[in-house]
């Protein structure tokens, strides 16, 4: 008899235990993730100020551009990967990792050459003031000198759960988060270095997410699949996989364009303190949508897999529980969100009561949505394990920019300040419309 502490493998049948405990480890590591990211929200806003705060949320959509770079190639990559492995060709899926990192290396390299050299437009295209674009330059500058550090986590991360190793991926982060954790404090206040201890906090957290399963890749403990190996760059398998996950890095770019169009709205509407109230809103979301994207990134090596192996049955039964679970954790978590709202807010800027009040406001508006967001976010990464990119990325692109823009830019028009905080519910609630579509038209396609 099978003990419950036995391995999960890829081609196993999935009962909601089993999917939890397989997912557990990639959403635990999103919601670490979101934690140590709000952490350094925490110690800037408290330590350094809120104009300083203000500056760092107004730069980060530009980072997360660059590094959803390292996001495409870990999700599409991989999906490729556990396709390939589906299909029973590991030379072959060794050949695709080992060629995908090759890719990931080349293009972060230029893309922190040219992300430092475009920082101060964009930072200013962002709407950076005066008063905010000396903060901006130290802690944008100083990031994107680890931007390769920070794309070998994202990719990392998706290529340790198609290795079966989500353990080691949530470890991994867990040692990231803590180093950040701590570098904060001793950098800022202990060292005083102020925006910048802050930024080689991140970058040093970066590092440490990366090379620790850059380790476990070479060891000789890594028994998995997955190697690396002699392979030369082949252009179709790399622009299928940038392709299948061009979702991610347009999520990446979509939600970036418009994080600046809520701060350009913000800053005609509140200021510099509306800036840094959506920043709150941000860092105390993603915690919460860690579930979500985290069981999505978690479960999608399995679906992959098995439509490799084409396992219709065990495709429907994953896509079927997977509703069932993310149904429910969104109604838990919506209800914690609204009880501890205020709270939650008061961790950053209970220093200011009128930026407290409005913060709160805004997150207890944000926080309806988290109802039905697990639905776009688990369909797009369910087409993403298909190794269907272009539904994935219109889903996204429809998700992240179009509805988004359309609603911040009507809506505040109606409601003023509260218009930009509904524009969140209203493009998810369209969204659903959306997705729904793609999930449905392609039933008979998949026989899922």
């Amino acid at each position: 008899m099978k003990k419950a502490t036995t391995k999960i493998q890829l081609s196993d049948h999935f009962s909601c235990g089993r999917l939890l405990r397989f997912t557990a480890p990639s959403m635990l590591m999103m919601i670490f993730t979101s934690i140590y990211g709000a952490v350094d929200g925490f110690f800037v806003s408290n330590l350094v100020g809120k104009i300083a705060f203000a500056s760092v949320n107004l730069i980060i959509p530009y980072l997360i551009i660059l590094g959803g770079i390292g996001a495409m190639l870990g999700v599409g990559g991989s999906a490729l990967v556990a396709k390939t492995l589906g299909e029973g060709d590991i030379p072959r899926a060794r050949r695709y990792f080992t060629m995908m990192m090759l890719l990931m290396l080349g293009t972060s390299i230029f893309s922190t050459v040219i992300g430092i050299a475009l920082l101060r437009p964009v930072a200013y295209l962002f709407g950076a003031t005066d008063a905010m674009i000396g903060d901006v330059m130290i802690y944008g500058s100083i990031c994107l000198l680890f931007n390769t550090a920070l794309q070998a986590q994202y990719t990392f991360q998706s290529y340790m759960i198609v290795a079966g190793q989500p353990n080691l991926a949530l470890w991994a982060v867990i040692a990231a988060g803590v180093t950040n954790m701590v570098l904060d404090y001793l950098f800022m206040a202990v060292f005083n270095m102020g925006i910048a201890g802050a930024a080689l906090a991140t970058g040093a957290s970066q590092l440490v997410a990366a090379v620790i399963p850059l380790v476990w890749f070479l060891s000789k403990h890594n028994r998995s699949a997955l190697r690396f190996c002699k392979t030369k760059l082949e252009l179709r398998p790399m622009l299928s996989a940038c392709i299948n996950g061009s979702s991610e890095m347009l999520s990446s770019i979509s939600a970036s364009v418009t994080g600046m169009l809520y701060n350009l709205q913000l800053m005609n509407y509140a200021g510099e303190d509306g800036v840094a109230a959506y920043g709150v809103v941000m860092y105390a979301a993603f915690i919460f949508l860690g579930v979500f994207s985290g069981y999505s990134q978690g479960s999608s090596p399995i679906m992959g897999f098995h439509y490799g192996a084409q396992n219709h049955t065990e495709m429907k039964n994953i896509l079927k529980k997977s509703i069932g679970i993310l149904s429910v954790a969104a109604i838990i978590l919506t209800a914690i969100a609204i009880l501890f709202a205020r709270s939650i807010c008061s961790v950053f800027v209970g220093y200011d009561d009128s930026l407290l009040d409005m913060t709160t406001r805004a997150f207890l508006i944000c926080a309806t949505p988290f109802l039905v967001m697990w639905f776009n976010i688990y369909t797009s990464a369910f087409f993403t394990a298909l190794n269907n990119g272009p539904v994935s990325a219109a889903i996204s692109f429809m998700r992240s920019l179009i509805l988004p823009v359309i609603c911040t830019i009507v809506m505040p028009m109606i409601w003023g300040l509260d218009g930009i905080w509904y524009s969140l519910a209203g493009s998810e609630i369209l969204s659903i419309a959306v997705s729904m579509t793609f999930l449905l038209g392609m039933r008979k396609k998949y026989a899922y």
